[in-house]
């Protein structure tokens, strides 16, 4: 590909991810994750996985692109912002911020098919898989190589424009896009997120143990919360982002315009009663379509009830 249809296309696919609402579109070759395998391996073998066993699965697929889409030349990354305009009542037991609308894993997909699908109607068929947060792609990686910011000592992606209040989805493919200049890091030395959690589980700038995570015991966990962590949630019984609140650079955060991301339902104002005396047809109706469906009725009750023991 010629560099003058390579920028042409550059163009077109970012002007297509605008209209779709993403904010930002970045650019990286696609190749073996060289320096990222000991990471992994070593993240692993430290057991911050915890019981996620499917994270010891396809080892190498994460470090290679090409061996999730066959002649894979770019990896295209696209972030959307999901800070919402409105928080619960701070007196309440809390949910991540980025479930609060529907489930951003169908709604990112849906995003970049369409997006892929444009493309197709411009210049033809072309191989490529759309992902997003679920098959084994290292998404913050991606997103780092690709230009859109660096990843913090929280282990998460921050952007010096928007803070880290976002979702990440890649286009995997066999076109030629060229590289986007990487941003360096702009943590400096602030420890304001290892500082701030409450279970000690970033347990180096840059390193997070996830079966110390609230996340993780909240949403992945199916067995019960050990007692050990009683008194660290903070009210969260789904998700946590104490670790992003303090971060300096959210400080750049604005509210996002995208109606899937908004609640539905009447549930943001409920109070602690509210949710100990939620019913599972409520449940249902509440948050349909919404992320909390991976722990489903019974796990939000599990969490609510630890944290009322």
């Amino acid at each position: 590909m010629k560099n003058a249809q390579k920028e042409a296309l550059r163009k077109r696919i970012r002007a297509l991810a605008f209209d779709q609402g993403f904010e930002e579109v970045g650019f990286s070759l696609s190749r073996y994750l060289e320096e990222e395998a000991p990471r992994l391996e070593d993240w692993l073998n430290q057991g911050y996985h915890g019981k996620m066993g499917y994270m010891e699965n396809w080892f190498d697929l994460r470090l290679d692109p090409s061996k999730l889409v066959e002649g894979a030349k770019s990896v295209i990354t696209f972030i959307q912002n999901y800070s919402p305009s409105e928080l619960q009542r701070g007196d309440s037991y809390k949910i991540a911020r980025y479930a609060y609308g529907e489930d951003y894993h169908f709604v990112i997909k849906r995003k970049l098919k369409t997006i892929a699908k444009e493309i197709e109607e411009d210049i033809g068929e072309f191989t490529w898989r759309a992902f997003v947060d679920s098959g084994p792609v290292l998404d913050r990686v991606w997103a780092k190589n690709s230009g859109l910011g660096w990843i913090g000592k929280n282990s998460l992606l921050l952007n010096k424009d928007r803070g880290s209040y976002f979702f990440i989805g890649h286009l995997i493919t066999d076109l030629e896009l060229g590289q986007d200049p990487v941003v360096s890091d702009h943590c400096g030395t602030c420890t304001a997120c290892i500082d701030a959690c409450p279970t000690d589980a970033i347990v180096e700038p840059y390193k997070v143990d996830g079966s110390k995570c609230i996340s993780y015991f909240t949403i992945e966990l199916k067995e019960s919360i050990p007692n050990e962590f009683k008194g660290n949630y903070q009210d969260w019984i789904f998700g946590c982002d104490i670790c992003q609140e303090v971060c300096p650079w959210i400080s750049k955060s604005k509210p996002h315009d995208e109606s899937s991301f908004e609640p539905k339902g009447d549930w943001i104002g409920y109070t602690k009663e509210d949710w100990e005396n939620l019913s599972e047809q409520d449940f249902s109706s509440q948050f349909k379509k919404a992320a909390l469906m991976r722990a489903g009725f019974s796990g939000v009750k599990k969490n609510i009830e630890f944290l009322k023991g």
